[in-house]
């Protein structure tokens, strides 16, 4: 690969990272209403689908709520690490290096994303949220640790 061709797939990759970041962002800076309007439709959608009656799961409509929203949290991060691994990995960082400052910057992120919530109109900033966004960081890291693993 030549120097012009590496040059552009760093910055590509790189802003692939800042994207990501941005969209988890603006997800975060959704009011608490609107945020769980968006997880909510998502339930609706699937009782449709499925032809399920909303008033037939009472407490598990919210229980499935709950969940949709966690697994949010691990896949965006997930999405997220190997993001960020690949950004390192193409900007000719040594592949221990990477690892690790990926986890770094991912689980900074998801710190700082709770953080961030807290000042956002009905949300708080949840400790179990930053270990759930971090494990998503971890799985994305190892995901493509091991698929890079596997290419060669």
């Amino acid at each position: 690969m030549n120097k012009t061709h590496l040059k552009m797939v760093t910055i590509l990759s790189w802003s692939s990272v800042i994207f990501w970041m941005a969209i988890i962002y603006w997800f975060s800076d959704q009011p608490a209403t609107a945020s769980n309007q968006l997880s909510t439709g998502i339930i609706d959608q699937l009782f449709h689908i499925f032809n399920i009656a909303k008033a037939d799961f009472g407490s598990l409509y919210n229980t499935l709520n709950f969940i949709i929203r966690k697994q949010a949290h691990f896949f965006v991060y997930l999405v997220l690490g190997i993001l960020i691994i690949n950004a390192f990995f193409v900007s000719d960082i040594r592949f221990d290096h990477a690892k690790l400052m990926s986890i770094i910057l991912g689980i900074m992120y998801a710190a700082s994303d709770e953080f961030h919530q807290i000042y956002v109109i009905g949300r708080s900033g949840q400790l179990t949220d930053v270990l759930i966004d971090s494990l998503g960081v971890l799985c994305g890291i190892y995901i493509y640790c091991y698929l890079m693993k596997r290419k060669s």
